[in-house]
């Protein structure tokens, strides 16, 4: 027999009763019930009930004195449960192994916190300790499903002709959006390496290279804060790049690999196919973001031109956008003060809203401040029945939005309009090139800099820089962005007119991408690719809501490694090393 086990925890079944069996794992949990041990042995596999009779007093007292998750290995015989022990909630409830020998393979000090229930242990704590954190079932499970998902992801993308290669970790900085991580150099002082935020020209230079069809499961670096679905520090991407394609070849592959991926490893839950295309600004506008949760089952419909000279002050010449939200009939008041309050929530000063009767007249708030005219323009331009509500936002266009989007998705919740279960995918398309600056109001790139403008070059020579559309296009699922990607600009002559346009001189560019410029002047193919996040796409299919539960080894909130103490300091004599001295703020 081996020397640790014959079989797993998770595999004995009915047939294997009366089989002599060597076990090894966990001690999960114990029970001792009238001088019986009953004790849970928990392995990667699954989880097996033993049993100890009080007459093998050696075992007996060696288990009993245990702390739980220890590691022990047992022999024993398998038998049948009776008829009232059964337990339907494990693969395992329907046998137990009477252990017969033990062996201490590894004894457990006293553990800080449950791994056999969830005991509300605060997250610090969790990832000071992750490795008793990743023993707990759903973590477990998590960190299971992680893999499962980069696999299936690699043999889809195989499937599809794609050859999975390796781009650099150490490489030069690059304008992606977010700081970078710096690796000072030893061998050439004073200069440093930076750590790919994405493998961006790279991708491109091997399709200039010939390679036609690259993907690669891409660490990425970006010294950025955390949110809940995104990770400081380091993160994972499905980053991929095709040559002589256009936006909808993208947009074929990613749409299989997705719909295969969330309908077999998504528990059954339906998923969206073909995925919508939404551009950009109507995004904008029916849904106030540009990730919308298309599971909310309502829209927002810009009625300004209804109040553009309206008598009612507060709306008069402003952007008013309307939710229509149907059978409200029978919502008491609460529903409308949460929705007010919610909003206030998200920055708003209030909330405005009317309710359609059965007669068509408006009840509510500010209905005593519209007119005969503006009550009939509204129901017919939102086909409001009776027994809707609808709720209002007004000022700028932005802020508007930052308000209503949010609205929208929790009063479809609170009413009954919105899909549990589900995966709504879409594509949001026809990106603005360009953006203003807020605060200097200098034209910017509003997404990746690398993108090919539509319409080419006279677009860029012709147009106001504010209404070129790019070949940039994002994929969003349940309200989560997955990824952003572009068809690329190939031609030099673009690069430079684009990047003039935001402020860049020639000089610059040359500077900043010598590298690609002098490859796009050696014969470069029409090319375009995305990146989907590996983690999102873990945090979705596992319904968790912060993106940290999907990874094994993450930093906290505030980019530290509780566990092994990153980030750390450096002795002097490293320093020197590296030509580095450190200076601290002043505090």
């Amino acid at each position: 027999m081996h020397r640790y086990r014959s079989h797993t925890c998770g595999e004995l079944r009915a047939p294997d009763v009366g089989t002599d069996v060597r076990l090894s794992g966990w001690l999960h949990n114990r029970r001792n019930l009238g001088g019986i041990l009953f004790i849970d042995l928990r392995d990667h596999h699954g989880i097996v009930q033993l049993v100890v009779r009080p007459e093998q007093a050696e075992v007996h007292d060696r288990l009993s004195s245990l702390s739980k998750e220890s590691v022990v290995r047992v022999d024993g015989k398998v038998s049948e449960r009776g008829a009232d022990n059964v337990n339907p909630e494990l693969p395992t409830g329907e046998i137990e192994v009477e252990v017969g020998e033990v062996e201490v393979l590894g004894a457990s000090e006293q553990i800080p916190f449950t791994i056999n229930a969830d005991d509300g242990v605060n997250e610090e704590k969790r990832l000071e300790y992750r490795f008793l954190d990743l023993r707990r079932e759903r973590m477990h499970r998590n960190i299971v499903l992680r893999s499962q998902v980069i696999a299936k992801i690699r043999e889809k993308m195989v499937a599809q002709g794609f050859n999975e290669l390796a781009t650099p970790i150490l490489s030069a900085t690059s304008p992606e959006g977010a700081r970078d991580f710096l690796v000072p150099s030893r061998l050439h002082a004073g200069k440093f390496y930076a750590l790919p935020q994405a493998p961006q020209q790279f991708k491109q230079l091997l399709m200039i290279a010939g390679f036609d069809r690259y993907f690669q499961i891409a660490p990425c670096f970006r010294d950025e804060d955390a949110r809940a679905d995104r990770s400081p520090g380091e993160f994972y991407q499905l980053d991929m790049e095709m040559s002589f394609v256009e936006q909808e070849d993208v947009f074929g592959v990613i749409e299989k690999v997705m719909t295969d991926l969330f309908q077999e490893l998504g528990g059954g839950r339906e998923c969206t196919s073909p995925f919508p295309r939404v551009p950009f600004r109507e995004a904008m506008l029916k849904y106030g973001t540009d990730k919308p949760d298309l599971r909310a089952q309502l829209e927002l419909v810009d009625v300004s031109d209804i109040f553009k000279d309206s008598g009612f002050k507060a709306f008069a010449g402003k952007h008013v956008r309307a939710l229509s939200v149907p059978d409200t009939a029978d919502q008491p008041r609460r529903f409308f003060d949460q929705m007010g309050e919610f909003a206030v929530e998200q920055g708003a000063k209030g909330l405005a809203w009317v309710r359609v009767g059965e007669d068509r007249t408006l009840t509510g708030p500010i209905a005593k401040f519209l007119d005969e005219n503006d009550v009939s323009q509204l129901l017919t331009a939102l086909k409001a029945e009776p027994g809707t509500a609808v709720f209002f936002g007004a000022g700028e266009f932005d802020e508007v939005s930052k308000v209503m989007g949010p609205v929208r998705v929790e009063a479809a919740k609170r009413a009954g309009h919105f899909e549990e279960g589900v995966f709504r995918f879409c594509w949001i398309v026809d990106f603005p090139m360009f953006e203003k600056d807020e605060e200097t109001g200098a034209v910017q790139f509003s997404h990746n800099p690398f993108s090919m403008p539509q319409g080419g070059l006279e677009a860029l020579q012709t147009q106001d820089p504010l209404d070129v559309l790019a070949w940039q296009y994002d994929i969003v699922c349940n309200g989560v962005e997955l990824s952003s990607g572009a068809i690329r600009n190939h031609e030099p002559e673009i690069m430079f007119k684009a990047f003039g346009i935001a402020g860049y001189s020639e000089e610059d560019v040359e500077r900043e991408f010598g590298g690609m410029l002098r490859a796009f002047r050696f014969g470069a193919p029409p090319h375009g690719g995305i990146a989907p996040g590996i983690d999102r796409i873990v945090m979705l299919l596992a319904d968790e809501p912060n993106i940290r539960e999907t990874i094994a080894f993450p930093l906290n909130g505030n980019a530290q490694d509780l566990l092994m103490g990153a980030p750390s300091e450096v002795d002097e004599a490293r320093l020197r090393e590296l030509h580095l001295s450190v200076r601290k703020p002043k505090l």
